[in-house]
């Protein structure tokens, strides 16, 4: 079976497609219309969105136009960074709701532990307010699975030491060269799933030349290389694009990179 129809099995039993659509930085309208429609009509059944994003109604547009029923599509969003409240996390899931025009969400997560204009600061009683709200529509049927995004190994402590429900998910930037070992080892410990974004590195390692080298050694692209190093990783890379070529490229990594190569492409981070 293709990658792109393979899954992973949640804590909770959810099955997550492998391979996810990223859509940060796809404008609303068109751009990101087209691009969810492109990626549903080439096999994925994975997107992700966001509030933050500012697409969710043309990410949920698109959808619905596919004419793919919606229980064979993975869909996540996330809670705005800045919103650190119980009753406010309430009122963004139903604004993301109407937004992509859904019954149901199948993934939601707190975007940040902090608000994205204040990185670093310490928010412990408003994240776990917020995963409280989100515990709540999880157990009302409105999530199929819940969890947090960005959340290193004290914000991850934090929530599992004061709420009930362990995250399901930690979704982090995650590529070649960019040492998450510490979250990684955290999230292995309990059991919580790795999405792994930007898993292209934001483009910078297209033109790396190990990975460039170690692309024209399998007949791949850069960028297959970099998806395939995320999933031999374990976790579920959502690579972003607008162009078919390349949104259906990146779901063409049906093969392996050996065990001394993934050791090579480990230690990348020395010339990154």
């Amino acid at each position: 079976m293709k990658v792109i129809n393979q899954h992973y099995t949640l804590s909770n039993g959810v099955k997550i497609p492998k391979i996810g659509l990223g859509t940060w930085q796809v404008k609303d309208g068109d751009e990101a219309y087209n691009s969810v429609l492109i990626a549903l009509k080439n096999g994925y059944r994975h997107i992700d969105t966001a509030e933050g994003y500012r697409n969710e109604a043309s990410v949920g547009r698109a959808i619905k136009d596919s004419g793919i029923p919606r229980d064979e599509i993975f869909v996540t969003s996330k809670l705005e960074s800045h919103i650190k409240t119980y009753e406010g996390a309430l009122e963004a899931f139903d604004k993301t709701l109407k937004a992509l025009d859904f019954e149901y969400l199948d993934l939601f997560l707190i975007h940040a532990p902090w608000p994205w204009d204040e990185v670093g600061k310490e928010c412990h009683e408003g994240n776990v307010l917020a995963y409280k709200a989100m515990e709540k529509l999880y157990k009302d049927g409105k999530i199929r699975a819940i969890g947090i995004s960005n959340f290193e190994p004290v914000d991850i402590e934090n929530i599992i030491t004061h709420c009930e429900i362990v995250p399901h998910v930690n979704q982090i930037a995650y590529f070649i060269g960019l040492d998450q070992s510490k979250t990684i080892e955290s999230c292995n410990k309990h059991n919580i799933f790795v999405e792994a974004y930007s898993p292209l590195g934001t483009g910078r390692l297209l033109s790396n030349e190990v990975i460039v080298q170690m692309a024209e050694k399998y007949q791949v692209s850069p960028a297959q290389i970099c998806i395939r190093y995320c999933l031999q990783k374990g976790t579920a890379p959502l690579p972003k694009s607008t162009h078919e070529e390349r949104i259906i490229m990146n779901t063409k990594v049906d093969f392996e990179i050996s065990t001394d190569d993934m050791n090579v492409l480990d230690h990348v981070k020395k010339n990154f």
